[in-house]
């Protein structure tokens, strides 16, 4: 099955590496619809495939296509595309905030899905959230789950309300996790650590913690007492994050991220 990319960005090119690698498509099966020439050289040079200047010589025989664009392209993209898609051609986007009908009436086309993938899939561990609608046959359902696997784990939805939910969540969380370990390195370095050390202790917590909950299947608060002594150093700070509203905080940046994507979605 041949496999378009409406965009050639970052994410575009997790996805590609990962069905080239998996070989759920060949190289020469893979085109991508991408405005940068460099960018374009860059693809083609890298995994064999080709390249478009313009999205709809991409969409040529294409069985499934990613659309791949920033939210404000959409406005573009959609109108150029709009009719152009076969009825065997089912959409992928994984463009934040746009919903399932902003795709569906933008390109005049049912047989759309909709996935929100998050950076680490950069690197195999991403966390994709989708959903699909009915117009879309099992074969470009089992596609898309068995894509979405090569960049991590993958969840599906049947309700898109989902979708915005881990917008702010697991899409924007990873940038909630940076801040958290540039805070944590800054404070070892305020300690008087240096930064490289301070950067190792920082990281190998935050790791071994995460694989901690995850393997261990225990609540997060559970394993928080077991590092918690009464009158020790732990609650001490513990103290310190409630002082400053680190919860409270934490639930206002995911809800405000969550009103931005239903915004984005019109």
């Amino acid at each position: 099955m041949q496999i378009a990319f409406i965009g050639g960005g970052v994410m575009a090119e997790a996805i590609i590496g990962g069905i080239i690698e998996s070989k759920i498509a060949n190289a020469q099966d893979v085109h991508v619809g991408e405005p940068v020439e460099a960018r374009r050289a860059h693809l083609e040079n890298t995994y064999g495939l080709t390249a478009h200047a313009n999205n709809r010589d991409a969409l040529e025989d294409a069985g499934l296509s990613v659309l791949a664009v920033k939210p404000q392209s959409l406005p573009y993209v959609l109108p150029d595309l709009k009719g152009k898609l076969s009825k065997d051609n089912a959409l992928l986007s994984i463009v934040a905030g746009a919903t399932m009908k902003t795709l569906t009436d933008g390109l005049d086309h049912k047989a759309v899905i909709r996935v929100m993938p998050n950076t680490p899939a950069q690197i195999g561990a991403g966390m994709s959230v989708w959903t699909a609608a009915p117009e879309v046959p099992e074969d470009k359902r089992a596609t898309t789950k068995q894509i979405l696997g090569t960049l991590g784990e993958e969840l599906y939805a049947d309700d898109e309300k989902l979708i915005d939910m881990a917008t702010a969540l697991s899409a924007s969380g990873p940038a909630y996790v940076f801040l958290f370990i540039e805070a944590l390195i800054d404070a070892g370095v305020y300690l008087g650590m240096a930064r490289d050390v301070a950067r190792q202790l920082a990281l190998q917590t935050v790791l071994g913690s995460a694989q901690l909950v995850k393997e261990t299947g225990s609540h997060p608060a559970v394993l928080k007492d077991m590092v918690t002594s009464p009158g020790g150093t732990t609650i001490e700070a513990v103290r310190a994050f409630e002082d400053g509203g680190f919860r409270a905080t934490i639930f206002s940046a995911v809800n405000a991220a969550y009103e931005k994507s239903k915004a984005l979605g019109g």
